[in-house]
C-alpha cells in the first residue's frame, strides 16, 4: 500500500486521504446520514485513506465529533487533520487567531475527535486583526505542549475573490515566508486539480523545494470530475455549488469537455476505471509530497478514490489530460 510523507519528520499517510467535510457541512442536508458517514470512514481506513482531514468549524463542531466516533475505535489506524482560525455565525464566518482563542480551540477539538494529539493542525484562515507570526506562535505552543505533532497552512483566496493568472498564491507565500520562521510549515493545503491547476505555478514548487507536504484539497472539483452531475439538475439551497457560477447549468454543459477527456483516459485503462481516478492520478502524479484529499459522503466512492493510487498513467494520458480545454467560469 502506497505511503506518503507530510513534513521534515515523515509523519507518514496513505497516498490518497479523505476529506469528511461534505458529511456535515456544505454539501446537500438532506444526503447526510450520520451512519453511513460513519461507514464511509470505516471504509477509507480499511482501503489506506489513513489521513481524515476536518476542521472545528464544519458543522460546526459535528464533523469533528463524527470522526472522533471513529478514532475512538481506530486511532492507530488513522492520521487526524483538523483546522483552526475560523468562528460561524449565524449568516457569516470570521477569523479568529487571538493565541487564547488556538488553544482552547485545540482543547476542544481533542475532545471532539477523542484524542489525545492531533497530527496535523491547521491555520484556517489567519486573522486580520492578529499578525500571523502570534496565531502561529500559539500553534508552535501546542506541538511542544504534545497536543498536535505538526502544523500546516490552508492557502488564502482559493475561492472568494480568485483572480487569474500568475500571483493568485501571493498572499499565501508571504504568510508561509513569515510562519516558517517562528516554526516548521509541515504541510500547506490548497485547491487543485485538473480544472483548477494554479498551484502548480508557484505554491506547489515552494513546498516541493522545502520538503514541504501539499494537500490537494477539491481534486475532483466538487464533484464535477467524477462524470456523476447532470448539468441543470440542480443543487439544494444550502449546497455550496448552488452559488457558484461554474456549476450553473450553462458553465457545466460548456465544461463537459473536460469529463470527457477524463472518460477518454479511463476507457484505455479498462471498464472498471472512473474519470474521478484519473482525475485523482494526475494530482498524484504532481509529485511525492502531494496528496490528494477527495471529500465523499459514500462508502464506494471513498474505497475507488483509494484505489486511485494503483493507476498509472501514461505518456499518452499525460498528453491527452494536457490539451484539456481550460475551464470556463470562474469562482467569484
Amino acid at each position: 500500500m502506497e505511503r506518503r510523507t507530510i513534513g521534515a519528520g515523515g509523519l507518514a499517510v496513505g497516498a490518497v486521504g479523505l476529506g469528511c467535510m461534505p458529511m456535515s457541512w456544505a454539501y446537500s442536508g438532506s444526503r447526510q446520514r450520520g451512519d453511513a458517514s460513519l461507514r464511509t470512514v470505516h471504509r477509507a481506513l480499511d482501503a489506506g485513506s489513513t489521513l481524515l482531514d476536518t476542521a472545528d468549524m464544519y458543522g460546526p463542531f459535528t464533523n469533528e465529533l463524527l470522526v472522533g466516533r471513529v478514532l475512538k475505535e481506530r486511532r492507530p489506524d488513522a492520521f487526524v487533520s483538523t483546522k483552526v482560525g475560523l468562528l460561524v455565525g449565524e449568516q457569516h464566518i470570521v477569523a479568529n487567531g487571538r493565541p487564547g482563542y488556538v488553544k482552547r480551540a485545540c482543547d476542544a477539538s481533542l475532545r471532539r475527535l477523542q484524542t489525545d494529539v492531533i497530527d496535523l493542525y491547521q491555520l484556517h484562515r489567519a486573522d486580520p486583526e492578529v499578525p500571523v507570526e502570534e496565531t502561529w506562535g500559539a500553534m508552535a505552543e501546542l506541538v511542544r505542549a504534545g497536543k498536535v505533532r505538526a502544523l500546516g497552512l490552508c492557502a488564502m483566496g482559493a475561492r472568494g475573490g480568485r483572480r487569474s493568472g500568475a500571483g493568485l498564491h501571493d498572499t499565501t507565500l508571504r504568510q508561509l515566508q513569515r510562519v516558517q520562521q517562528v516554526f516548521p510549515v509541515s504541510a500547506v493545503q490548497a485547491e487543485l486539480s485538473v480544472w483548477s491547476p494554479e498551484a502548480l505555478r508557484s505554491l506547489l514548487p515552494w513546498c516541493e523545494a522545502r520538503g514541504v507536504g501539499f494537500l490537494a484539497a477539491m481534486p475532483l472539483g466538487n464533484g464535477f470530475l467524477t462524470g456523476t452531475l447532470t448539468p441543470g439538475e440542480g443543487f439544494e439551497p444550502d449546497d455550496l455549488r448552488a452559488r457558484h457560477p461554474r456549476f450553473t447549468a450553462e458553465m457545466m454543459a460548456a465544461n463537459q469537455p473536460i469529463v470527457a477527456g477524463l472518460r477518454r483516459v479511463a476507457r484505455r485503462h479498462g471498464p472498471e476505471v472512473t474519470p474521478a481516478q484519473v482525475a485523482l492520478a494526475w494530482v498524484l502524479s504532481r509529485g511525492r509530497h502531494v496528496i490528494p484529499v477527495p471529500g465523499t459522503k459514500q462508502e464506494r466512492w471513498a474505497a475507488q478514490n483509494a484505489a486511485a493510487a494503483q493507476l498509472r498513467l501514461t505518456p499518452e494520458d499525460f498528453t491527452e489530460l494536457a490539451r484539456l480545454p481550460a475551464a470556463q467560469g470562474s469562482w467569484d
